[in-house]
């Protein structure tokens, strides 16, 4: 055999072995690098951000596409399901909107979304909002004090009227100012039962109302004891003792007996 072909046949064979090489290596490299299309589906979410109590309209909604693989209960697939039903907590642009979001059909729009079945809203004028310098904010937690200051008591006091209230606006604003900014009000909105509600109204008209803020933790109660004028004024204590002495002293009065011949007769000094 010519040693010429033999040497030119070896060498073509190698060529076509490396270049099928490299193309199989290439095409395997691409699938692996390549990332798989993941199936996802169109959910409605919010177009813009929303505030709590906004009518959700076609206008203010948008579809986003969201993985198949993550399941996202409580959402909705279409835009008319949802429009015409208003908002219960604020929203972020391109957030999906779930059934827990929004209040139930026919409910009304801005705050009255927010009372819960079987409450009220009360809004009630207090002179000590600014003692707590702008820390109300809605959604805190407060105990509610009346000072009394009527004429048919003798004594000024202190009373709690209602503890562990739940704060739903401050002045106007039914969430709280971005970064928490203070801001000093003269009006609070409250979520009560209906009871309650009667005692705030009466309250408010037998003297001011007082806010004292709660842990947002602690959810306790303490008995309700009302605080008089006598109890923390310097004055009034150190007249009890007084009193108190000058009364043992009339009960246990002194006494001396005299004695003359058959005669006897007994005087008593205080």
């Amino acid at each position: 055999m010519n040693p010429r072909r033999l040497l030119i046949a070896l060498l073509s064979a190698l060529l076509l072995s490396g270049a099928l090489t490299y193309f199989l290596t290439r095409r395997i490299n691409g699938k692996n690098g390549r990332p798989a299309a993941q199936a996802t589906q169109q959910y409605v979410a919010a177009s813009r951000p929303l505030p709590a109590g906004e009518l959700l309209k076609p206008e203010n909604l948008t579809l986003v596409e969201w993985p198949v693989k993550v399941p996202l209960p409580g959402a909705f697939r279409k835009m008319e399901d949802i429009s015409g039903r208003a908002l219960v907590y604020p929203m972020a642009a391109r957030q999906p909107v779930l059934e827990g979001y929004l209040a139930a059909a026919g409910s009304g729009i801005g705050l009255t979304v927010k009372i819960p079945d079987g409450m009220r809203a009360a809004s009630v004028r207090s002179d000590e909002v600014i003692g707590v310098a702008g820390f109300l904010f809605p959604g805190c937690h407060v105990d509610v004090l009346v000072t009394f200051r009527n004429e048919a008591i003798s004594s000024p006091g202190t009373q709690i009227v209602l503890q562990d209230v739940e704060v739903l606006t401050v002045g106007q604003r039914a969430e709280p100012e971005p970064g928490g900014k203070a801001e000093n009000v003269s009006v609070v909105t409250l979520l009560l039962k209906p009871e309650d509600t009667q005692k705030l109204v009466l309250a408010s008209t037998q003297g001011s109302i007082h806010f004292v803020l709660r842990n947002g933790a602690d959810r306790g109660r303490i008995a309700a004891v009302p605080v008089r004028v006598g109890e923390i004024s310097s004055e009034a204590r150190s007249a009890a003792p007084a009193v108190a002495r000058a009364h043992v002293a009339a009960t246990h009065p002194y006494e001396v007996e005299t004695i003359t011949g058959d005669k006897r007769s007994t005087m008593k000094f205080e």
